[in-house]
């Protein structure tokens, strides 16, 4: 089925509720520190990276106009489930509760690291997008695999050069914050490359159900456009 630019489909819906709870999950996710070998990471690097390929998906078959709906929506939710959560942590427990510090150690988001992490997410999520919406262009629609790799790269470098320098600076001493960013960066990005071919068959099977596949000519890229979606 077609859709008009004015709507959006059943799929892109879905779409947009799967991409607010996975950034929903990874600010609570975040919360824990884990290690996988060597390596140590925290725990909303599970679910995170998924945002980016969802940004990648929605971009490449319904256009950069549809992708910023997303971008703002998730932002909206998001900026709702942090502002309540810290609403609750703020309110004094019952007197038989007695898990204030389990749970102000998942919802008890420092201003600085909720202000860093939602600046992160607005400059890294646009400049997915963006990059995503040249290439389909300069591209002529094809080679959709190094398309989703090359704009996940920019918008996770993007994101991680925004979020640490302000979430940490200060705390964390600068050469280790540099590696900080790059592993972010790189691990990120071998997430995007590990799932491609299920990528790459998602966008493949939404394209054929709603038989779209929108190419972003003339298109306004500025990000407060946000229901301007002809």
């Amino acid at each position: 089925m077609k859709t008009d630019n004015q709507q959006v489909s059943v799929l892109f819906m879905l779409f947009s509720i799967l991409f607010c709870v996975c950034l929903i999950t990874a600010n609570v996710l975040e919360t824990k520190q884990i290690s996988i070998g060597a390596v140590n990471i925290t725990g909303g690097l599970l679910v995170f990276p998924v945002s980016y390929i969802i940004n990648d998906c929605v971009c490449e078959v319904w256009g950069f106009r549809k992708a910023r709906l997303l971008i703002w929506a998730g932002f909206a939710m998001n900026l709702i489930f942090v502002a309540f959560g810290a609403l609750a942590d703020a309110i004094p427990g019952a007197p038989y509760w007695h898990n204030d510090e389990g749970f102000h150690a998942v919802f008890g988001l420092a201003p600085r690291i909720a202000a860093a992490s939602f600046v992160a997410f607005l400059v890294g999520s646009f400049i997915n997008a963006y990059v995503m919406s040249r290439m389909k262009i300069s591209s002529h629609g094809r080679h959709f695999s190094v398309r989703a790799v090359v704009s996940t790269l920019f918008g996770e470098t993007a994101d991680s050069l925004v979020f640490f320098p302000l979430a940490l600076s200060g705390v964390v001493p600068a050469g280790e914050m540099a590696s900080l960013i790059v592993s972010q960066v790189i691990l990120k990005t071998l997430y995007e490359i590990i799932v491609l071919p299920v990528t790459v068959r998602v966008v493949r099977k939404v394209k054929q159900h709603d038989g779209t596949d929108v190419y972003d000519e003339g298109v306004n890229y500025s990000v407060w456009k946000i229901f301007n979606l002809q």
